[in-house]
């Protein structure tokens, strides 16, 4: 990976976006899409756009989600302690002891969730949510007050670090990766000139109600979609493979298979993969995938579509980790399945 690109995903993964409060990093993606770019488009929930070739009759959209998993502040106590909730499907076990940033309305400020010490009990075997809390330091309800409001959202402190063997760990990879694969597929097709339109959208919502994929999928009207997500990697000790299925980091990218997956679309990815002798992996997606695909899919007259997943170890935990070789396959992969599409691609699957 060239150091420009990597430069962008560490700006990514650094940047906070809760769900609902994705401007700051819809605004760094539109800063890095826009030199390559043949339009720059936005709309009214906040999603991002990048387009080359907006003429041409045949369009692909391919979505990233560009939010993660976070807090909300929903109680303010007298002592000065903040009360919180989820904000999309993170659990509150990795809490305890950690140092989250609360984005208020004025600043960002720092608060530790507290522990209580061994010496004093420690910590209870089962707990929720509403045994938690924020300490910033703060006296009283009143001074916190001048800072931070009910409703105001909370991340973990937590940055992008390098493993061994060229992986990634930090939160929110779940879906920041996604968001900047797509943009550099559309960095990397504007140098091939493909037939076809193609809009790389960063979008918002998708942990909470999937909303940005249908104002996306809405706006665009494409020919297919390909959502780009993460999906469990289940290559560490205490996975059920049995249940969950073998799917390991460096084997490269993830197809879906179900009945929401087009076809056609999967066997151009494959043939693709073939051509240039990229291993990709499987998961099973038989009703739903959980994804920006499933509202896509269901916009307008119907979207055909396809899922494309990066492995992820240890999802919705402040430690996510990934591999850049898979995301550099998978980057390859959408790249050259677009480039070799024409303008009378058929899609029909009884054709």
């Amino acid at each position: 990976m060239k150091q420009e690109s990597q430069h962008f995903l560490q700006e990514l993964l650094s940047t906070p976006s809760p769900s609902g409060f994705e401007m700051k990093i819809q605004r760094k993606w539109i800063d890095y899409v826009q030199s390559f770019a043949d339009k720059i488009e936005t709309d009214h929930i906040g999603n991002a756009y990048g387009v080359i070739n907006p003429d041409a009759p045949f369009k692909v959209l391919i979505a990233g989600h560009c939010d993660e998993i976070g807090f909300m502040i929903n109680r303010i106590d007298e002592s000065g302690f903040l009360h919180f909730t989820k904000l999309g499907g993170i659990s509150h076990k990795p809490a305890i002891g950690m140092k989250v940033e609360i984005l208020g309305n004025q600043q960002t400020i720092t608060g530790v969730v507290g522990v209580n010490a061994e010496h004093h009990g420690g910590i209870k075997d089962e707990y929720d949510f509403e045994d938690l809390y924020i300490d910033c330091g703060a006296q009283s309800k009143e001074e916190i007050e001048k800072f931070v409001q009910v409703g105001d959202l909370a991340i973990y402190k937590r940055e992008m670090e390098f493993l061994l063997n060229n992986r990634i760990s930090g939160r929110g990879l779940d879906n920041r990766t996604g968001a900047f694969i797509v943009a550099e597929v559309l960095k990397r097709l504007s140098k091939k000139k493909p037939e076809v339109g193609v809009y790389a959208v960063s979008t918002v919502n998708e942990e909470t109600n999937l909303g940005g994929a249908y104002f996306a999928a809405s706006q665009v009207q494409p020919d297919f979609a390909l959502a780009v997500d993460v999906t469990f990697a289940t290559d560490y000790p205490g996975v059920n493979k049995n249940k969950h299925g073998d799917i390991r980091l460096d084997h490269g990218p993830v197809l879906a298979k179900g009945a929401p997956i087009h076809y056609k679309l999967n066997s151009l990815l494959e043939e693709t993969a073939r051509k240039n002798k990229i291993d990709v992996q499987y998961e099973l997606t038989p009703r739903v995938t959980g994804t920006d695909a499933d509202r896509m899919r269901l916009t307008g007259k119907g979207v055909p579509i396809a899922l494309v997943s990066l492995p992820l170890r240890y999802m919705h935990s402040p430690v996510e980790t990934a591999s850049l070789q898979d995301i550099e396959d998978e980057i390859t992969l959408i790249t050259e399945m677009i480039a070799a599409l024409s303008t009378n691609e058929n899609l029909n699957p009884l054709d």
